[in-house]
């Protein structure tokens, strides 16, 4: 199985909807492909992981790197294979700083909601603690 992780920056910052809107399209195209993963958003910035077989997270990246409507600046951090998914049950796990309507839709991960510390060992997680944390997003781990 492979992993991704990127960051990327909004081509500008992203409204309520608009976060849907993405959410909604990411979460369709994941599950087609049996994609898992998280993506997080703060302040037009985004960060993401997504894992699966290497066919299918090689093309949703590629779509991702095609999507200069939404995001620039795309940066991928780190990839590799992994033996077990990290997010086996989230088609797309999803955190924003601006989170009142957000936290209404399934996969939204409030402070409660996101425990990672029993994966604190591989490199797709630090990388999401560390965003969270420079990023004061309110997640616990």
């Amino acid at each position: 199985m492979k992993y991704i992780v990127y960051v990327s920056t909004a081509i500008r910052l992203m409204t309520e909807d608009e976060l849907l809107d993405l959410l909604t399209i990411a979460r369709t195209k994941n599950k087609k492909y049996s994609v898992t993963g998280m993506l997080l958003y703060c302040q037009g910035t985004f960060m993401q992981v997504l894992e699966g077989e290497e066919s299918s997270v090689d093309l949703i990246y590629s779509a991702i790197e095609l999507d200069i409507f939404r995001h620039k600046n795309i940066i991928k951090l780190a990839s590799g294979t992994i033996e077990k998914r990290n997010f086996p049950d989230w088609s797309m796990g999803f955190a924003s700083v601006n989170s009142e309507t957000l936290q209404e839709i399934e996969g939204f991960l409030s402070s409660p909601d996101l425990n990672l510390a029993n994966n604190s060992e591989h490199i797709t997680v630090n990388m999401l603690k560390t965003f969270v944390e420079n990023n004061k997003l309110y997640i616990s781990f």
